[in-house]
């Protein structure tokens, strides 16, 4: 969306504050004159040259999302929450970047929010919003290996932008859900999966609030009427992961395996309710290693919002859930706990191993449904047979709808959301089932774990899968793979010959960002 009135990064210069430059005292200076010549005369400087615009890494689905140029080593934002979920934030985004090319311009995505300044280097630097990008100018080009360090003053507006994602508001504070790409309506960043980097958060809270983040707590500063909570992630992390909760809740601490840290962030008035649900964590994450390996990060845990969002999604160490799903009755229990599952499925698959574009979303989805429904069948859903049949009959409909789960149509402008659909949750959980059916449970089984850790903490494409399927049997499946992942119907089914699949209406959709694709109703408890 266009940088508006209410969210243009206005063209004014910045102040610079203390911090040591990295780069060569000449050019700082150049930089220094050139700033307050722009504040001088009320205009924003650019390169000589073409125009600033826009740019984007070319993503198949998104071309325009993310940056070139650059690969961002850290983010530090420093957010300072107002009291109130519909006044903006007071931030400071600092991103530690290297140079990757020969750059005259830095391109940062960000909207729904004012940017008061901008400094590269220590020193201030010009700015323009062009779209929905912050372009900055330093004094000098920046070349192939240079380290940089950008800092932005702005402000985080967590009132509705006009699509959804970025801040969500709760009954009494702030969440995030930042996927697929509102990342930068909250903070200016390289928004796509592709660049991921490590955080550190601090955010300052009035008193009675509580702010929790990804990551382990560093420190807890307290003054006389406000308190600023520290988080930093041990992992890299995409920007559509990144997780603050900012409310009166209560964070409830206990022990995973291995003696992981666990932490749990509850409305404080539900906490004897919510406990049973959150007291099983541990049990699930040893389930999950026992069928991929480790658990991938340093502490995990669920939070809890009182809001209603209509899905469920995996923010790295910290999975967002609506409080609704564990306090209504009419949802059995073997649905959410398989629920819970899918977004600690998803530590593995999405968070540790992230996709490379957001074609390959089929690879998270496809994996956190799969392990949503081993576990659903083993605590009282449907078996997995008869969730496969079903899928394999919606299949044929599923591509046609939203083309298949490697390659999916792009969604309506404006709604990026919109290749979250049937197809890259049950029709990709299909395609892992068909691949068991061809190569037998114990190759796919070394697969699963040779997968996360061959990609740990990185991105990982579909090509990337097919090789190592490949490798882990012994026997080039490209033919094979190709024809479940990009073929417009469903291939026949190894083991079934008797499955058929239609294009009849697609009946069982799935939340925009991780509900399971089936309804609760069907079979179990």
């Amino acid at each position: 969306m266009p940088l508006t009135s209410r969210n243009r990064a206005p063209l004014t210069s910045p102040h610079p504050t203390p911090h040591t430059p990295r780069r060569p005292a000449s050019r700082a200076r150049r930089r220094t004159a050139q700033a307050l010549l722009a504040s001088a005369v009320g205009v924003c400087l650019v390169a000589a040259g073409a125009p600033a615009e826009p740019l984007g890494i070319g993503d198949p689905l998104f071309p325009h999302l993310g940056n070139p140029g650059y690969d961002v080593q850290a983010y530090d934002l420093d957010l300072t929450y107002p009291g109130s979920n519909d006044r903006p934030l007071e931030a400071v985004t600092t991103v530690d970047a290297r140079i990757t090319a020969e750059l005259d311009r830095i391109n940062l995505d960000f909207a729904h929010g004012t940017v008061h300044s901008v400094e590269v280097d220590g020193e201030p630097a010009v700015f323009t919003g062009v779209g929905e990008d912050l372009v900055i100018t330093p004094d000098d080009d920046l070349d192939p290996g240079d380290s940089v360090r950008i800092t932005v003053r702005h402000t985080s507006d967590p009132r509705p932008a006009d699509r959804e994602g970025g801040w969500v508001r709760t009954a009494d504070g702030l969440a995030l859900a930042n996927q697929a790409d509102a990342a930068h309506l909250v903070f200016p960043c390289n928004d796509h999966p592709s660049d991921k980097a490590m955080f550190t958060f601090r955010i300052t809270v009035p008193e009675g609030y509580t702010a929790v983040a990804n990551g382990l707590p560093t420190a807890v500063d307290r003054a006389p009427s406000t308190t600023t909570w520290s988080y930093r992630t041990r992992n890299p992390m995409a920007t559509e992961l990144a997780q603050v909760s900012v409310g009166r809740s209560t964070v409830l601490h206990r022990t995973g395996p291995h003696d992981l840290p666990l932490r749990d962030v509850v409305p404080t008035e539900h906490r004897t309710a919510l406990e049973p649900w959150l007291a099983k964590t541990p049990a699930q994450i040893s389930w999950m290693e026992e069928r991929v390996g480790p658990y991938p990060f340093a502490t995990y845990g669920l939070l809890l919002a009182e809001a209603s969002t209509g899905f469920a999604l995996e923010t790295q160490t910290l999975s967002l859930f609506e409080r609704d799903l564990f306090t209504d009755p009419a949802l059995p229990a073997w649905y959410v706990e398989s629920i819970m599952v899918h977004e600690l499925a998803h530590q593995w698959f999405g968070d540790s191993v992230s996709p490379r574009t957001w074609a390959d979303l089929w690879l998270n989805e496809g994996h956190a449904t799969w392990y949503e429904a081993l576990y659903a069948e083993k605590r009282g859903g449907r078996t997995l047979e008869a969730r496969m049949r079903a899928a394999y009959e919606s299949s044929d409909g599923w591509r046609a709808a939203g083309g298949p789960p490697a390659a999916p149509k792009p969604p309506e402008p404006g709604k990026k959301i919109g290749i979250f659909r049937p197809g890259v949750y049950g029709g990709a959980a299909l395609v892992l089932y068909a691949l068991r059916q061809e190569i037998g449970r114990e190759a796919f089984d070394r697969l699963e774990r040779a997968w996360v850790v061959r990609h740990r903490d990185s991105n990982a494409s579909t090509a990337d899968f097919v090789r190592l399927a490949s490798e882990t049997a012994g026997r080039d499946l490209t033919g094979f793979l190709h024809a479940w992942l990009y073929d417009d119907t469903t291939p026949p089914m190894p083991g079934h010959p008797d499955w058929r699949s239609s294009e009849r209406a697609v009946t069982e959709e799935p939340g925009p960002h991780g509900h399971a694709a089936h309804r609760p109703d069907e079979g179990g408890e």
